[in-house]
């Protein structure tokens, strides 16, 4: 593993002819890809480029990613970091990216070097959730009601407008209920001391106030389009959330085959609204009263779809290889059913934060489980650190397995 200096400049210059031929067609096993993010997707994704044949470059701010223990070389820097982007492009013939966060100063530079896919343009819109949502609104795609507040006094007057509980979400980063307010949930008003604390919840800068919504379920879709145009979407994924992170997910998701079909239809028409290169996970929400709305989009591998190794001819880590490499797209129907369990930092950790050694041989006695491990040197409270799947006859009965299996840890 190697490391790149992150003031060091490009070490030539930019020369239009390296972009022009890294365009002109696919970027075949054998070559380099760039992934901006190290962590347990970037890894994922690089043990399944690895197996292509591809050479796997990856920048993080942490030298012992998670990623950093199969990629070829790993650029230590932040996401602000242009010049260290530059740097990891330069290296390669496409790159991609597992986290959002990163700026779009870095993508744009990265692009000078490479084709990065997804690209900047789509990134600026996904990364701020008030412009997200407005996009999808404005695009003619179902979402819940909700209002932009840039103030405590803005929070205020969306929660009055909204009237109702509503979740108040920060525009720019936080993820698995961080960055994240619940208000009028206890069936009073909503007070100035609670709008006060809310305000402070989000970090005291722009988010986006959501009304709260009667659900039967939450799924995902994860769909995959290449520079060449072609599309796939996959089987819907069901997911179930404590304290707002994933708790399990399985594919394919109970729900009606006409249901399925508008979800891949939303699906599909954001990602060519977008023009997307990559892959991008649609979060939906399925009302008690039977509609459908879109919560929020990943453009990335997806929690939800890490049973896709199992379910689908193709995984998604694969589908984003290619999907970057601008080659054909693998075929994404479904297998067998899947389940995956996320397994938290909680499972190391006794009740007195002393660490302990989970029953791994307990999980795996449980007939089709299998582990899948991150690398992630310490457990914390909520944090991911692997999961299990396991498979069966039906989705629930795989639902069924992994959960015992969880349980026996």
């Amino acid at each position: 593993m190697s490391e790149v200096n992150q003031s060091a400049e490009p070490r030539r210059a930019f020369d239009p002819d390296d972009l022009q031929s890294k365009l002109s067609g696919p970027a075949l096993p054998g070559a380099t890809l760039g992934i901006f993010g190290g962590g347990q997707l970037g890894r994922m994704m690089g043990i399944a480029a690895r197996s292509m044949g591809y050479k796997v470059h990856v920048l993080d701010p942490d030298p012992a990613c998670p990623a950093g223990y199969i990629a070829d070389t790993v650029v230590e820097a932040g996401w602000h970091d242009r010049w260290a982007a530059a740097n990891l492009a330069r290296e390669c013939s496409a790159v991609t990216l597992e986290i959002e966060q990163v700026s779009i100063t870095s993508l744009e530079e990265a692009a000078r070097w490479a084709p990065v896919r997804p690209g900047a343009t789509m990134l600026a819109i996904i990364q701020n959730r008030v412009e997200q949502k407005q996009w999808l609104a404005r695009n003619g795609f179902p979402v819940g009601a909700f209002r932009a507040a840039h103030s405590q006094e803005e929070l205020a007057a969306a929660v009055r407008d909204l009237n109702g509980p509503v979740f108040a979400k920060s525009a720019h980063g936080g993820y698995d209920g961080r960055g994240q307010a619940k208000l009028g949930f206890d069936g009073t008003a909503v007070d100035a001391a609670a709008i006060a604390e809310g305000w402070q919840d989000v970090g005291a800068a722009q988010c986006i106030v959501e009304r709260a919504l009667h659900l039967e379920k939450e799924i995902s879709i994860m769909v995959a389009r290449s520079p060449s145009g072609e599309i796939c979407v996959y089987p819907p994924a069901e997911n179930f959330h404590e304290n707002q992170i994933l708790s399990w997910s399985v594919i394919p998701a109970s729900v009606s085959p006409e249901l399925a079909a508008q979800a891949a239809e939303i699906a599909r028409g954001i990602a060519e609204t977008f023009v997307l290169e990559g892959l991008l996970a649609v979060e939906m929400f399925v009302t008690v009263g039977g509609e459908l709305l879109v919560n929020e989009l990943a453009p990335r591998p997806h929690n939800s779809y890490h049973g896709s190794e199992r379910a689908c001819v193709t995984s998604q880590f694969e589908q984003a290889v290619r999907a970057a490499c601008d080659l054909p797209l693998g075929e994404v129907s479904l297998v067998q059913p899947t389940a995956i369990a996320n397994l938290l930092g909680d499972v190391w950790l006794n009740e007195d934060g002393t660490e302990r050694e989970p029953r791994f041989d307990a999980a795996l006695a449980t007939p089709t489980v299998r582990l899948t491990l991150y690398e992630k040197l310490k457990p914390r409270k909520g944090r991911k650190m692997g999961h299990l799947s396991a498979v069966g006859a039906t989705a629930e009965e795989a639902r069924e397995r992994v959960l015992q299996a969880k349980a026996a840890l």
